[in-house]
């Protein structure tokens, strides 16, 4: 997938998750979520990466994201949401790319 197709899809989840957090009752355990998936990009990724290493992380993600959750920020109907808080995630983790441009 195209680097800026990724970079959308990321953008458009962490609207969509922006827009969740607005629940009091969801925010804290989205955020609780977000942090998760961040911890395990920092694991992954780590400090110095570009955006191609970003997205190749996320072409695997799916499994890890929801392995990581599960295990450490499991909360009812988890799932539902897991997909905007990986993207805003990455969205999130982007700006720290030696060749982030917004």
């Amino acid at each position: 997938m195209a680097l800026d197709t990724v970079r959308q899809e990321w953008e458009e989840a962490n609207r969509r998750f922006d827009e969740a957090a607005r629940d009091d009752a969801l925010k804290p355990r989205l955020l609780a979520q977000l942090e998760v998936v961040l911890d395990e990009l920092r694991k992954r990724v780590g400090q110095s990466f570009t955006l191609d290493d970003l997205a190749d992380a996320y072409a695997a993600a799916d499994r890890w994201a929801a392995e990581a959750v599960e295990e450490r920020a499991a909360t009812p109907g988890w799932p539902r949401h897991l997909a905007d808080v990986q993207g805003a995630a990455f969205h999130q983790y982007q700006r720290g790319a030696v060749d982030y441009t917004p």
